[in-house]
């Protein structure tokens, strides 16, 4: 049985573009602003990045197992462990920062909202795609050209 995935309306796309952008966008703004030393920022950069990484990784992998597409279970693991160890490496930075409760609280829901944002756009991403391919006529089916 084929799976079938429903194209993403262009709101939703938007959306989550927006929710990317935004979040990350405003994430490095504070970094580049705060007050802190440079190792820190690199930190802190670093963990935006990791994080991304392992949120579309993630959700490739369980893209991929619904789709019927074989995902070791290692992988599949380490992809969880990335991700939670990407939110865990920044609580403990952001616990350990010398922050005022508000620009800790305003780092946490950016990096939140570029993970929302970058597996919404992977999802958007692999919809649209499924959605083209169901769509596209068989080449032995296609209209003459002449």
């Amino acid at each position: 049985m084929a799976v079938r995935f429903q194209k993403p309306t262009a709101a939703f796309v938007a959306a989550s573009w927006a929710a990317l952008f935004i979040g990350a966008v405003v994430y490095l703004i504070g970094l580049w602003n705060a007050a802190m030393q440079l190792n820190e920022k690199g930190y802190y950069f670093t963990v935006l990045m990791y994080g991304l990484f392992s949120a579309v990784s993630l959700q490739k992998t369980v893209r991929d197992r619904l789709e019927g597409i074989q995902v070791t279970g290692i992988y599949y693991g380490l992809c969880w462990v990335s991700l939670l160890l990407s939110v865990a490496l920044l609580a403990v930075g952001l616990f350990n920062a010398t922050l005022a409760s508000s620009e800790k609280g305003f780092y946490a829901m950016a990096f939140l909202l570029s993970l929302f944002g970058a597996v919404a756009v992977q999802k958007n991403v692999r919809d649209i795609a499924a959605h083209k391919s169901e769509t596209a006529a068989p080449l032995d089916e296609a209209p003459d050209a002449g």
